[in-house]
């Protein structure tokens, strides 16, 4: 995927799915001798919250960060990731559509719905 498909909006979509995907990932820890089940915290060590407080503001010089910093993330998440994360914000593959398939024949220019 080229970076050059994601504005400001599109990151944002992205970003917050991101966050979803992370935080839903699982980990066993030992917590008084019994195991349990923690949510991921990867997206806090990634700074996610951060990125998405950048692409909200109304500073189009932090809103441009925000792009920057997203870009760079995106840059170093494995395929399966973003794959997810592309499935989450409605964005397809149109070369895996089936020939029947009513959707549109090109990967959508924002984030939005179908």
């Amino acid at each position: 995927m080229q970076n050059d498909l994601f504005d400001t909006e599109s990151a944002l979509l992205a970003a917050r799915a991101l966050e979803r995907i992370l935080a839903s990932r699982m980990h066993r820890r030992k917590v008084l001798g019994q195991e349990v089940l923690v949510p991921g915290q990867l997206g806090q060590a990634l700074r996610l919250p951060l990125l998405v407080r950048r692409l909200q503001s109304k500073q189009l010089r932090q809103r441009e960060k925000g792009l920057e910093d997203f870009l760079a993330l995106w840059e170093t998440l494995s395929e399966p990731t973003r794959r997810r994360v592309l499935e989450a914000i409605g964005w397809y593959d149109p070369k895996e559509l089936d020939w029947e398939d009513k959707r549109s024949n090109r990967r959508p220019a924002s984030g939005g719905e179908d």
